[in-house]
């Protein structure tokens, strides 16, 4: 049975190169939600308020929905976005996007899923690239997000340089 998590994304060029590239790249430090990942997991792509470099005026959004293509495995060669190095990685087949600056914010549904035992506290449980899903958070999800999505080709230009 897939699992579905919420892939969690803090840097605009991240974004960017994951939506484009459609690949995921993790850095070093070993998680075991990210060795537990699969191929056919759902992926809900939420970008932090933060990710734009504007945090007073952004929220964190849902933006699009993946599904892994590849095991994770150690890169030939680390890559670096955004200043940051990255070791390992997977491919992703971006099911939709919902173009920018668009996206379902996920503060209000907290307190509807599963994934955040203390909603007062929801955004501590952010602070990692992956986070569990259960079951009946990931169709409250879809049923709020899938409205809003597109083909990846038609939302991916929207996603260029954007946040500055």
């Amino acid at each position: 049975m897939n699992r579905s998590y919420l892939l969690i994304l803090g840097e605009r060029d991240a974004i960017a190169w994951v939506l484009r590239e459609e690949r995921m790249a993790f850095p070093a430090t070993p998680r075991a939600e990210v060795a537990a990942l699969a191929v056919g997991d759902r992926l809900f792509l939420y970008a932090t308020r933060g990710a734009w470099h504007n945090p007073t005026r952004d929220r964190g959004r849902i933006i699009g929905v993946a599904t892994v293509g590849s095991a994770v495995r150690r890169l030939d060669r680390p890559i670096e976005i955004a200043g940051r190095r990255f070791v390992s990685g997977c491919d992703l087949s971006i099911d939709g996007i919902v173009p920018y600056p668009g996206g379902v914010e996920l503060q209000p549904l907290v307190e509807r899923l599963a994934a955040f035992p203390k909603p007062a506290a929801w955004s501590i449980y952010l602070r990692r690239a992956l986070l569990a899903l259960a079951p009946t958070d990931a169709k409250l999800l879809d049923e709020v997000l899938r409205p809003r999505l597109v083909p990846r080709e038609q939302a991916l230009p929207t996603y260029r340089s954007k946040g500055s």
